[in-house]
């Protein structure tokens, strides 16, 4: 079973290229990205790596905790890491977990229970470990996304994920398709027309069901 939309990561103590963390401490009340990856010295997997590393002023601004997860070894990791930084430009200065035991992986319903590392292996064995896991201040789970081997993955459309997280739990509210930071947003259901005026000011009324504001 995975884990689902607003429960609560599992409080793992992991090894990484940059010590022992415990998830939940890792977290500390702020946002934070978790994203796997099958294998060290992949080619799409050292693209990503070095996307991630190119936004780090946007995550600070954000206050978000990025961390990778692979399922090869910490040496391998620093070693890797160089190929990250001549790949992409900068660099990749948050910890990559070394999940060899999987144990991540499976509790994150990455890889099933009976899921082990065969002698000689290739991404294809772990070829599900390819998600992100976007995680609240509280430690639960807001966002995943999983995507296929041979897709890289859009870390825009994270960080504006991010973005959009922030502002709806934060604001109260909720964004619509392609919402992009400064854009209108939807007022909740549960709030009133009246409530949404003294709150908003003017409120353009699409739908009944469909109101959007400024902020």
């Amino acid at each position: 079973m995975g884990i689902r939309i607003n429960e609560v990561i599992p409080n793992l103590t992991v090894e990484t290229d940059q010590g022992s963390l415990n998830l939940h401490d890792w977290v500390g009340g702020n946002w934070s990205i978790l994203f796997s990856h099958p294998k060290d010295f992949t080619p799409v997997c050292t693209t990503e790596f070095g996307a991630v590393a190119q936004l780090a002023d946007e995550w600070d601004k954000r206050n978000v905790n990025v961390m990778g997860v692979s399922v090869d070894g910490v040496e391998e990791h620093i070693k890797w890491k160089a190929d990250i930084e001549k790949a992409g430009g900068a660099t990749p200065n948050f910890p990559i977990v070394a999940d060899q035991g999987l144990a991540l992986s499976k509790a994150f319903d990455m890889l099933p229970a009976e899921a082990i590392l065969p002698d000689g292996r290739t991404p294809n064995d772990t070829a599900t470990v390819r998600s992100v896991f976007i995680i609240g201040p509280d430690n639960q789970l807001k966002l995943s996304m999983t995507y296929p081997m041979n897709v890289g993955r859009n870390f825009a459309e994270v960080l504006r994920a991010v973005d959009a997280l922030q502002t709806a739990n934060g604001q109260g509210v909720a964004t619509p398709a392609n919402w992009v930071p400064g854009g209108d947003v939807i007022v909740p259901m549960t709030v009133s027309d009246e409530d949404a005026r003294a709150k908003y000011g003017e409120v353009d009324m699409v739908l009944p069901y469909l109101r959007k504001v400024k902020l």
